[in-house]
């Protein structure tokens, strides 16, 4: 199981696993809503961020994770690997490349903001609706040596 840099053939695998983990853990989504994040994340979002890709022994993409400097602006793990470490080992290798981390999520998230609370992180803010202005309250973490 290794950490490498996304490639373009990786781009169906990585809105397989996008998609399944939002179907699993974005439950406050309309299928329309879903519908019309899924055209943006495919079309627009993942043929043009960089994205760490974490492989299974077998070279199979399990998870992925793009990010901004010191910023997370995703992190999917696939459903059926939930819980196997994935998503604590991208953010140890984040951990291991800087002082601090920042990240947002869905307050509709529960498990993704614990997940991140396990992780060290903190709450600093709560904007009451999302960068596109739907009304999704997103809440700012922070981590810090």
């Amino acid at each position: 199981m290794t950490f490498r840099p996304a490639v373009s053939n990786d781009l169906d695998r990585l809105f397989a696993i996008w998609h399944a983990a939002v179907l699993a853990t974005h439950d406050f989504l309309s299928p329309e809503q879903r519908q019309e994040i899924a055209a943006v994340v495919k079309t627009q979002y993942l043929p043009n961020a960089d994205f760490l890709v974490f492989d299974d022994a077998d070279g199979v993409p399990q998870g992925f994770m793009g990010c901004t400097d010191a910023n997370i602006d995703a992190l999917f793990v696939d459903p059926k690997a939930h819980g196997t470490g994935i998503g604590t080992r991208f953010i140890d290798h984040m951990k291991a490349r800087h002082e601090m981390l920042t990240v947002q999520v869905n307050e509709q998230q529960p498990q993704a903001h614990a997940f991140y609370h396990k992780c060290g992180f903190r709450d600093v803010r709560r904007d009451p609706t999302d960068d596109a202005g739907r009304p999704f309250p997103i809440i700012h973490l922070e981590w810090s040596r």
